[in-house]
């Protein structure tokens, strides 16, 4: 049975112009004048150049008691915002994406692709049709990093389903081959252990004994090498420990992931700082990027167009929509305007209390001055929400003279002393890569050993925080530590 219910409830509405605000809060830098042009193109109403003082003409214009609205200025549900363009107050950690933001091409360097110079020099090879469509799944299957982790039986399936060609492993395995002589050397490898070899066998001086010994190293002592057990290779190889050290040398040496970048284009990215800080006669002074203070005004021919069309006759159907949409394009370059003066200012606010909060810090870059910060802190310092202090926080830097930081450098939990006092993780991890880089490598400090020593230190920390530390400074454990 359907039944018809009434409740009451309460919610919190976001106007157009707020979320307007969010979202040009969290956009760097480097994107702001690309959304500053885009504004410009979309509404005539707005121009670059210093504001003028104007009268709002738009606010009076009635008609019949009743404002001019479009679906635009609707209210719209703060819960619905949040929780299908925000997501949470945490800091979000993967590079500048936006949320908030549609999609946009982003600028590539000139260039081919991986798969693109492997074709090109696939077209080099005397191969008949049959082999090239082979040759060609076999680069299809090529992952980012350069590496073939595919199976070649499902490679096998693929041909046979998709192209109609029926294959075996061993043809299979003969034009991989060839592919595996492209450059860069090491591609289409399907494991770490043979890439490896693939790019020591292509070395200049092939016949070198150390190259030989190196290809034999990886071949029958892969595991060994792996886990720096170089007694057990001393004696499988029956080489002494100088020759290991030169293999050593030459296989670390050697490019772990022959594809190069994360995605097959290389991307060119320019990091411009959101933050200029400066040191004047002892007194720290914070201005914003140029970039982040355009000069933009609402086009004085549009409202003398709108004060035009608000004294004439309003009787007329097709005026009225004239009226309307010069009305919508100056609110809309009003509000756009006012959201770049109050971005802006947050923008400012947040960094004066970062920089009052970490002052230590910014007198001489220290990291072990760091006090711990988390982003409660600077919102209850400046009266905002956490989600706005997140958001100026996430892909925004500041430029100082030890270099240039993101903000989210500056946040960091506590860890306590012995005095009875919060220190920031930042100086126990600067404190644990000191000792770490000043061990004695033939006998690398395990994690145990690192706690009791930053524990004489003071710092009460237990082991898996070790760990964990350890694994963010992409320090290996203790055993992969060693050296001979």
């Amino acid at each position: 049975m359907q039944r018809l219910n009434l409740n009451q409830m309460l919610s919190q509405k976001l106007s157009p112009q707020q979320i307007q605000f969010i979202k040009l809060l969290q956009v760097p830098t480097v994107e702001l004048e690309a959304r500053i042009e885009e504004e410009l193109e979309i509404n005539p109403a707005l121009e670059e150049g210093k504001e003028e003082e104007l009268e709002s003409p738009t606010d009076d214009f009635q008609e019949n008691g009743d404002t001019a609205e479009t679906g635009d200025d609707q209210d719209i549900n703060l819960d619905e915002y949040l929780s299908e363009e925000y997501g949470g107050y945490k800091m979000q950690g993967d590079g500048n994406y936006n949320p908030d933001e549609e999609n946009r091409e982003i600028p590539l360097s000139s260039g081919t692709t991986l798969h693109e110079q492997l074709i090109s020099q696939l077209n080099f090879l005397r191969l008949d049709e049959r082999q090239k469509v082979i040759g060609l799944q076999l680069i299809g299957s090529i992952e980012n990093d350069g590496y073939i982790r595919r199976d070649l039986d499902a490679i096998i399936n693929d041909l046979a389903f998709s192209q109609n060609i029926e294959t075996d492993i061993d043809e299979l395995e003969d034009i991989l081959l060839k592919i595996q002589s492209f450059d860069p050397p090491g591609i289409a490898a399907r494991n770490l252990q043979e890439c490896l070899i693939i790019q020591l066998e292509r070395r200049e001086h092939r016949e070198d004994s150390v190259v030989q010994q190196a290809i034999q190293v990886v071949q029958h002592c892969f595991d060994e090498f792996t886990k720096k057990h170089y007694d057990k290779i001393l004696k499988k190889c029956q080489i002494n420990e100088d020759e290991l050290k030169e293999i050593i040398q030459l296989i670390t040496r050697l490019n772990p992931k022959p594809g190069g970048v994360s995605d097959g284009l290389m991307r060119t990215q320019y990091l411009f700082p959101d933050f200029l800080l400066t040191e004047n006669n002892g007194k720290f002074e914070i201005a914003l990027n140029s970039k982040n203070a355009p000069d933009l005004r609402v086009s004085r021919s549009y409202s003398e167009l709108f004060e035009t069309y608000e004294k004439s006759d309003k009787k007329d159907r097709k005026l009225k929509e004239t009226v309307t949409f010069v009305k919508q394009k100056l609110d809309a370059a009003r509000w756009f305007i006012d959201a770049i003066k109050q971005r802006q200012q947050t923008l400012l606010k947040t960094m004066e209390a970062i920089l009052e909060y970490q002052y230590e810090f910014f007198l001489d870059g220290d990291e072990t001055k760091l006090r711990p910060m988390i982003l409660k802190d600077i919102a209850e310092k400046i009266d905002m929400d956490i989600s706005t202090v997140s958001r100026v926080a996430n892909s925004k830097s500041i430029q100082t003279e030890f270099g240039i930081f993101p903000l989210k450098y500056f946040f960091s939990e506590g860890i306590a002393t012995d005095g009875g006092e919060d220190v920031s993780n930042r100086e126990v991890k600067s404190v644990l890569g000191k000792m770490v880089e000043e061990e004695d490598k033939k006998k690398p400090l395990s994690d145990d050993k690192l706690v009791k020593l930053l524990n004489k230190k003071g710092y009460n920390i237990a082991r898996r925080t070790v760990a964990k530390y350890r694994e963010q400074l992409q320090i290996p454990v203790a055993r992969l530590r060693k050296e001979l």
